[in-house]
């Protein structure tokens, strides 16, 4: 189903009983009817994922005995899959489509996410959906899956990072790995993870959002009044630490604030506003983001947005399925297939790039 990009089972059983020889090979008993719609259902909402996973897993290991996957260079992102309810339907006039009170009463698992259109900070071209999250973990040089994983669309892409890092450890050593992510994954624990578990390497670049731009007069903040502010000690909190800048007025009796700034006329011994500069001590503000090198490699992350788009193509985009388990397995599928369209065209050395199920398919 998955090979043929089939949306749901309906298309796979008149595929079948118009291609017996295919079913033949599938390991059904074409003398006898084929499995209803509903054994193919249950088996999708039953089967433990684990089997799946397990299957998956000696398909990566097979490949990297061959030569073809790589854990040097890996990228990890995740891609919203639609549930099947109305709200997420843009011609549904329900009302309070996305409000956390209106869950969906078809699908009790999934959660409501946000899917944005771009990673640049200034951009708010995004769009609510209910659902849940495929996390890839992807080889960059060859474009092919290594570990993923099926979360609701409420979870948050950076709080299963070391969780799929583990499990894809398990499969394939990820020692000394490069690892490449997007802005959602900016977050000091991946770095430290990455650095001091593998002996990786991040290339991330920082999430400016929320963050307030300082202006510098000889490496010293200005004030609101236009006045280099004094340092005034260091703060060392949340395992990280920060110069304290203060109005250089503090303690002065007869200075004036010229803004007249709000914490001046405070009544206490120490007056005006303070500012904090965390100090680059750590592995995550010591990465040089702008240098040849660091761009280079991050470029690589596109092959998972490529892999995405495949995965995609496979009709995992929007779910006809109404539960977690469920969407976990029919996911599961979708990579197992695409691993096995890589193998087949890897050990029959075809041609066609393990890539392109359909161009493997052709020479099929």
């Amino acid at each position: 189903m998955k090979c043929e990009c089939f949306s749901c089972i309906t298309d796979l059983l008149d595929y079948l009983q118009n291609n017996l020889l295919i079913a033949y090979y599938c390991g059904f008993d074409i003398t006898k009817p084929l499995p209803s719609y509903w054994t193919l259902e249950r088996f999708i909402k039953n089967v433990d994922n684990k089997l799946l996973k397990a299957v998956m897993s000696n398909q990566v290991k097979e490949l990297y005995e061959l030569g073809i996957i790589d854990t040097s260079f890996i990228a990890l992102d995740s891609t919203p899959v639609s549930a099947n309810t109305k709200l997420n339907n843009p011609k549904s006039f329900a009302k309070n489509k996305f409000s956390k009170d209106n869950h969906p009463s078809c699908d009790k698992d999934c959660g409501l996410g946000v899917h944005t259109a771009s990673n640049q900070h200034n951009e708010r071209n995004f769009e609510y959906y209910w659902g849940y999250k495929n996390h890839i973990l992807v080889d960059c040089i060859t474009g092919l899956p290594i570990y993923e994983l099926t979360t609701t669309a409420d979870v948050a892409d950076c709080t299963v990072t070391t969780d799929i890092l583990d499990n894809a450890n398990a499969v394939l050593s990820l020692n000394e790995c490069s690892f490449i992510a997007d802005k959602g994954y900016d977050v000091k624990s991946i770095y430290n993870y990455v650095k001091t578990v593998f002996n990786g390497d991040c290339f991330i670049p920082l999430n400016k959002r929320n963050t307030k731009s300082n202006k510098l007069m000889s490496e010293h903040p200005i004030c609101e009044a236009g006045l280099a502010m004094h340092k005034d000690g260091k703060l060392t909190d949340n395992g990280r630490t920060r110069q304290k800048y203060c109005c250089p007025f503090k303690r002065s009796k007869s200075g004036v604030c010229p803004c007249n700034h709000k914490n001046w006329n405070n009544g206490k011994k120490t007056r005006g506003c303070t500012k904090y500069i965390t100090i680059p001590d750590d592995y995550r503000l010591s990465i040089d983001r702008e240098c040849v090198s660091f761009k280079k490699i991050y470029a690589l992350r596109t092959e998972v947005e490529r892999y995405n788009s495949r995965f995609k193509q496979s009709g995992q985009e929007r779910l006809w399925i109404r539960s977690q388990k469920a969407a976990e397995n029919l996911n599961s599928i979708a990579h197992i297939s695409l691993l096995a369209t890589a193998l087949a065209a890897v050990v029959t050395q075809s041609k066609a790039s393990y890539r392109s199920p359909k161009n493997c398919k052709r020479i099929a």
